[in-house]
């Protein structure tokens, strides 16, 4: 906690810059927005809200870059991600504690955070192979094909606060920069500071300049990136509403788009299963990181049978989490990211009881001795709940667990099934017949079968579904060298000496490389 300490010392607010053409800049605005320790609801740092200029100018960075860093050969690209695993190791620590300082997720979760940062890296240097392109001989009589992937140009990453490094750095920049596009990231002005020092070790591992470009800006400034020429495509992670307002916005003037979006994940507990063994993931996955992950849990749907028994557990192993500061290693409930947020959080608490929720646990009081100004919500249970309550059906993105009770598999496939997400979907059942089916029919685009955080590894694509998913190519797996390429066919015809004194051209007969 060497790093913590240092930076909780310092007397002076840290005034922040933006990252463009190799260089840190001053900005030239005059509105700098609050980055906030959330454990003690101090400010700690300032970050600018860009001028449109700026973000201009980190548009023409990234654009300048493009020629150079697309004809550097893949082999050479990589050697900079190989460099830059090394000092995520390095300097792993160290980024955990930033990201738990400025973020509130505790420091077990801040170290996944950056540990989801090294595997997409580790992902991105199979782009050698996964660049690499089809050939066929003799397509036609004479003539070949060959399938190039080549990169596309300059990409904007519009980043959510929940994941400082991991949505940034794993999800946006590996896979781009080592498919041969720039790029430019609008980080989110509550938690900047985690990317920015991973762009900082980017840089060391040897980066060019103008490939990566970082701004801090609103969202109307954020807006030039949807409408720009020069920008070819957009990867985006945040709210449904926003999302799809950057998919209708940037897709209509012919980029590609890939929105990730909001999620209300549900869990079907039968009565067969490991109960035990099933409530301890559920609170994993409902209240680690304090509930501000699309991928948490923040509804179970269970078996009337085992019900009580279940919301029994959920209780008693709630109430053995650790409300605490980030980043002291004894905590394993962190605060909220937010006044803000926090004041969100409650409100939802308190219209699910409106509603007609039973109100089994109550974090809304809760203060942590030493750290009363810190933004913490303690876990909270929420029974009884129906599909006609919202606190069920919109994402509350805090430590809020809904509980709706079925009578039986069918009753609670379908009950999933109409939610209007589907990020992710959870069964927890020993019956093979029951999982299979759950795997074929949910919703959710990445399952769960006794597993209650279902994300794959950065190899396989993050799938959400339906109102949390808009585009057609999603982040990390083979997916993600596909939104980063476009494929280019180059036919070829060579002649021999009788072949070139030929006066008549072939007429094409419809098949592959015929001439026309």
């Amino acid at each position: 906690m060497n790093f913590v300490k240092e930076y909780i010392k310092m007397s002076e607010i840290k005034r922040l810059k933006y990252f463009v053409d190799g260089q840190w800049l001053e900005s030239k605005t005059e509105k700098y927005m609050p980055v906030y320790n959330p454990s003690t609801g101090e400010v700690i740092a300032e970050t600018p809200c860009c001028t449109a200029d700026e973000v201009e100018a980190a548009i023409q960075s990234a654009k300048a870059a493009f020629p150079a860093w697309s004809n550097t050969p893949v082999m050479k690209r990589v050697q900079v991600l190989y460099k830059f695993r090394e000092l995520l190791v390095e300097h792993l620590d160290e980024l955990s504690e930033l990201c738990a300082l400025e973020h509130g997720k505790v420091l077990s979760e801040a170290k996944g955070d950056i540990l989801k940062v090294k595997e997409p890296v580790e992902h991105a240097l199979s782009a050698p192979s996964l660049t690499m392109g089809d050939a066929m001989r003799d397509t036609s009589s004479g003539y070949d094909t060959t399938l190039y992937y080549e990169p596309v140009g300059v990409f904007a990453g519009i980043v959510p606060f929940n994941f400082p490094g991991m949505i940034p750095m794993g999800w946006m920049v590996p896979c781009c920069i080592a498919c041969g596009n720039t790029i430019v990231l609008k980080l989110a002005s509550m938690t900047p500071m985690t990317a920015m020092r991973l762009n900082e070790l980017l840089v060391e591992a040897g980066l060019p300049k103008g490939v990566v470009n970082l701004v801090t800006c609103s969202r109307v400034e954020a807006d030039i990136f949807l409408k720009h020429e020069d920008v070819k495509g957009i990867t985006f992670v945040g709210s449904t509403k926003v999302g799809l307002h950057v998919y209708k916005e940037a897709s209509a003037t012919g980029k590609r788009v890939q929105a990730l979006c909001e999620a209300k994940n549900h869990a079907l507990v039968l009565e067969d299963a490991a109960l035990e063994r099933s409530a301890r993931g559920i609170i994993n996955s409902s209240f680690g990181c304090a509930g501000e992950r699309c991928m948490a849990l923040p509804v179970v749907v269970a078996q009337e049978s085992i019900a009580d028994k279940l919301v029994a557990l959920l209780k008693q192993y709630a109430e053995e989490l650790k409300l605490g500061p980030a980043y002291e290693p004894e905590s394993t409930l962190g605060p909220v990211v937010t006044a803000e947020h926090k004041a969100s959080v409650i409100n939802w608490i308190n219209k699910g009881i409106e509603e007609g929720a039973t109100l089994v646990l109550d974090g809304r009081d809760a203060v942590v001795p030493g750290y009363e100004k810190g933004f913490f919500v303690g876990p909270t249970i929420l029974d009884n709940v129906t599909e006609e309550m919202t606190v069920g059906t919109q994402e509350i993105f805090g430590p809020v667990l809904c509980i709706k009770r079925v009578k039986t598999f069918e009753e609670g496939l379908a009950l999933m099934n109409r939610n209007p997400f589907a990020n992710g979907s959870v069964i927890f059942t020993q019956s093979g017949y029951y999982a299979r089916e759950f795997a074929k029919r949910t919703d959710g685009g990445m399952v769960g079968v006794n597993v209650g955080i279902p994300v794959p590894v950065g190899v396989f694509p993050f799938t959400g579904h339906k109102l949390s998913f808009f585009g057609n190519l999603h982040c990390l797996g083979k997916d993600a060298f596909r939104f980063f390429t476009e494929t280019k066919a180059v036919t070829t015809r060579w002649f021999d000496e009788e072949e070139m004194k030929a006066t008549t051209v072939d007429t094409w007969d419809g098949s592959v490389g015929g001439g026309i």
